[in-house]
């Protein structure tokens, strides 16, 4: 065993400026090498502490110090790269679904390829390329939708053939491929090598690194990071960094105050084998064969391949496990799966002698996307961790983003998918955990078609009308761990065969869906609602007021009753949430944000608001059932259930009001849909939830009223060019760019986050513009569907990616919305789009390589428009319902 972690490693020997390092020998290699003779004691304070010397601790040192922050400390409990680190695989892989995942790992490409000239480390870099095989035509599709996004990136990509597989492994089986996928630029290191580099280059830029040194507890005053405890005395420090890779879970429960990281170790397996009789070329490319579910890559001329299997083996549910990763006990009959899809790929193996079976832990969250961020409740702690097995492909980009973070208070882009605080508590249950990432691991490999939800974990946060909704033919998904109602099945209809359903083309819920938009067009429907994120904000003067003025771009000085549609924005303009706000009282607000804000919003105005015992924030998602009553005839029910006008005159657009519905009072009934149609959303406190519900079903039937889920709603509210939060906001889109500047008040008197960046947009314009386009020569039947992340293109040169896409069944066309931006073509520099721009280009949506004519407009088509336009300009917002 020591003989193959020696040949994992590599006998890299390496010296530092820091006088206190040791050179890494092979007898210092041994499992129970001795600490320091004289160990160098702890500083006692630092700017920062990172805990954690694995890839990630090591690349968030580097990073930082390359910026600029020298007193940093970074502490490992055992020896650098020890943990995770030391087994992975080494294969860094641009080949990712999700876009930031694309970017962090083609700038850890980059990175790795230059470290070992920067610190004179061996890295064991060798860009071999990848090759991804297809066994099925919708792998295919699914490996073209990826090359489609990599070759925009710049990143070199191509589909191949079968027989071109062959050429460039020829001892690969290809007589069951349809095609594949090369990346010739992947690359292969050796990953605790790669940490060791860093750890150099991190070190004579001054972080001072101590090994066998294990963090107890994180200290934290009012709220804040105020130091550290470890076995071997305190640090004092402003921020701490949570590196700590599988045992992140339990550090981060060890504090004062709990940080909740949701990760879980699984065992993983890979094979290691001796060099073949022809030694194979160090250069030959990975294999990624996921309908396999396995990887293969050259390992000193002999192979080393792995994978993920259908029924994994979760690990230290119980807690804390040792401190150094140790090669976990064989298991040949659980990876016996893995070794027979080996042998179809490569037969010529049969014969090759096995070395060992490696089985070390691999941490796994609970969506399959690392965790990244700052904790929402204790400021200035930081998490990296939960790498999902890709962690040397992610770690040079994860910890540039990180240390972005930390330096300048946001990361250069888009990182809320990796977000921390996407999860709440829920999510941190040992058992969620156990169970979720036994569904995780197989999904690695699973084909992942759009709309598909995971099965574990399920039922935990539901409406009041769950089981009513389910008895109607419901079918379910899920957003931060709430029970949401896609759309409902007709009865008659096969349940099964339509659970079973993926495609990447035209889904069978296609007429479900029509007939529930078409209900919402002509007649009512209700949409069940709750999952929205509800705070109630007051003070006894006018805190609330002055507070929120300041931090939201609209102006929240309206009368009692009106409702104002808003944006949080941070310094630079960007979106940290969209939402709607009613004035209750002239000290009392009711805020409505999207589903997956209920954490992030919360620690957002948490740490903004002002520490003002008479203002209160409280968060009441959990008191109100949310019912969207959308539809023409939507007016009629409400009337007849409430005995009150309910006409333009006594209740127009952007109102509240609280009524009494049915027998129920108190009931928050506001004339907002969130699609552009007629009706009223209801905030029914839960206890009347069930009973308003069937006054309601029971009054509509002479109305035509029925059922409807989200896929009606993302239909109605593309169509009318609504931008929702979390697909197509974020924090680097501002109103200026998406045509919203009516939902911004410059002028209203008092300063606001955000207001000099709006301002200079206003001035200087804008570089990227948020746009509608509709496929002109895509047969709905016939052709692969978009559904988001497709590259578009003008006059033949590609300006952006989609957002989001939806079937329109009023245009009988599918409509893209996304951004548009305008590059130089001789310099690439990015110059301000205007209306001109975009309305005088040719337009192309690349869907999996194939490219559909699509028309652009900036404002939606008048003839979807049955109200005033004055209305509809209005209510023009729409944030983040998905």
């Amino acid at each position: 065993a020591a003989g193959m972690f020696l040949r994992l490693l590599s006998d890299v020997r390496w010296q530092v400026a820091n006088p206190k390092w040791r050179r890494m020998t092979c007898s210092q290699r041994s499992t129970s090498s001795t600490a320091e003779p004289h160990p160098v004691s702890l500083p006692a304070q630092a700017q920062v502490v990172i805990c954690g010397g694995g890839i990630m601790g090591t690349s968030v040192a580097y990073h930082l110090s390359k910026m600029g922050w020298k007193d940093i400390v970074l502490l490992e409990q055992g020896r650098l790269a020890a943990g995770t680190t030391r087994f992975c695989a080494g294969i860094v892989s641009t080949a990712r679904h999700v876009s930031i995942e694309r970017k962090m790992a083609n700038y850890s490409n980059k990175l790795y390829q230059q470290l070992e000239r920067e610190t004179g480390v061996k890295t064991g870099y060798v860009k071999t390329g990848s090759i991804s095989l297809a066994q099925t035509q919708d792998r295919l599709i699914s490996l073209k939708r990826i090359a489609s996004s990599l070759n925009v990136m710049g990143i070199p990509c191509e589909i191949i053939t079968p027989k071109q597989v062959a050429q460039l492994h020829p001892l690969i089986n290809i007589h069951d491929l349809v095609g594949a996928m090369y990346v010739p630029e992947d690359a292969l290191v050796s990953s605790a090598n790669v940490s060791l580099a860093l750890a150099t280059a991190a070190s004579r830029n001054g972080v001072r690194i101590h090994e066998r040194t294990s963090v107890s507890h994180v200290s934290v005053q009012k709220g804040r990071v105020t130091g550290v405890e470890t076995d071997r005395g305190q640090i004092q420090c402003q921020y701490f960094v949570n590196c700590a890779g599988q045992w992140a879970y339990e550090l981060g429960h060890s504090g004062e105050e709990p940080v909740n990281i949701p990760l879980h170790a699984c065992e993983h397996f890979y094979l290691l084998t001796h060099p073949l009789k022809e030694p194979l070329a160090s250069d030959l490319p990975t294999i990624v064969d996921p309908d396999g579910r396995i990887y293969i890559r050259n390992w000193q001329g002999g192979i080393l391949s792995g994978g993920f299997e259908k029924n994994p083996k979760p690990l230290f549910t119980e807690g804390r496990n040792q401190l150094e990763i140790q090669n976990l006990q064989e298991d040949w009959d659980h990876f016996e799966p893995l070794l027979s899809a080996l042998l179809r790929r490569m037969p010529d193996l049969e014969a090759l002698q096995i070395m060992q079976l490696v089985n070390c832990p691999e941490s796994f969250t609970p969506d399959m996307r690392c965790i990244m961020g700052e904790s929402p409740t204790v400021r200035g702690y930081f998490v990296l961790a939960g790498m999902n097995s890709a962690g040397i492909s992610y770690g040079g980009g994860a910890g540039k983003y990180l240390a972005e973070w930390m330096v300048d208070g946001y990361p250069s882009e888009n990182v809320w998918p990796l977000d921390l605080k996407r999860f709440g508590t829920l999510q941190s249950s040992r058992t969620f955990l156990r169970h979720r990432v036994m569904e995780v691991m197989p999904l690695m490999c699973d084909l992942k078609v759009p709309r598909w939800d995971f099965q574990t974990g399920r039922q935990l946060r539901t409406s009041p009308l769950y089981d009513r909704l389910d008895a109607q033919g419901a079918r379910w998904m899920e957003k931060h761990g709430f029970e949401r109602v896609k759309y409902f099945v007709p009865p008659g209809k096969d349940l099964l065969d339509l659970d079973q359903s993926k495609t990447f083309y035209k889904p069978d819920w296609f007429d479900i869906v029509g007939s529930e938009v078409k209900c919402c067009k002509e007649a009512v429907c209700v949409i069940d609602m709750s999952s929205f994120t509800k705070f109630e904000i007051s003070s006894a003067g006018d805190q609330a007021l002055e507070s929120l003025q300041y931090l939201f771009s609209n102006d929240l000085d309206v009368p009692v009753g009106h409702v104002v549609h808003t944006g949080m924005l941070n310094e630079k303009g960007g979106y940290e949430n969209d939402c709607s706000i009613a004035r209750l009282s002239k000290r009392s607000f009711f805020m409505i944000s999207p589903t997956d804000q209920q954490v992030h919003c919360w620690a957002w105005l948490k740490n903004r608001l002002p520490d003002d015992s008479s203002l209160t924030m409280e968060d009441v998602t959990w008191k109100y059932t949310a019912l969207n009553l959308i539809g023409p005839r939507a007016v009629d029910v409400l009337s007849e259930l409430s005995y009150a006008p309910i006409t333009p005159e006594h209740f127009p657009s952007l109102f509240c009001k609280e009524m009494s519905v049915g027998y129920a009072n108190g009931i928050r009934v506001m004339s907002i849909t969130h699609t552009g149609e007629p009706g009223f959303m209801l905030y029914i406190p839960i206890e009347y939830a069930l009973h308003v519900y069937n006054e309601v079903m029971n009054m509509g039937q002479k109305y035509g009223i029925r059922n409807a889920g989200y896929y009606a709603l993302r239909s109605l509210r593309i169509e009318k060019f609504f931008a929702f939060w979390g697909q197509d906001l974020d924090a680097f889109t501002t109103p200026m760019e998406c045509g919203r500047e009516f939902q911004v008040k410059l002028e209203k008197g008092m300063q606001f986050v955000g207001q000099e960046a709006l301002l200079e947009q206003k001035q200087n314009g804008v570089y990227k513009r948020f746009t509608m386009f509709i496929l002109e020569d895509h047969d709905t039947d016939m052709d692969l569907w978009p559904w988001w992340g497709e590259p578009i293109f003008r006059n033949g040169r590609y300006v952006g990616k989609t957002t989001s896409s939806a079937y329109s069944y009023t245009l009988e066309r599918h409509v893209c919305l996304g951004f548009v931006q305008h590059f130089d073509e001789k310099t690439g520099e990015e110059l301000v789009v205007t209306a001109d721009f975009i309305n005088q280009g040719e337009y192309e949506i690349d869907i999996a390589g194939q490219r559909f004519q699509a028309k652009a407009k900036l404002y939606p088509f008048s003839s979807l428009f049955t109200h005033r336009r004055r209305k509809d300009e209005v209510e023009l917002s729409g944030y983040q319902r998905e």
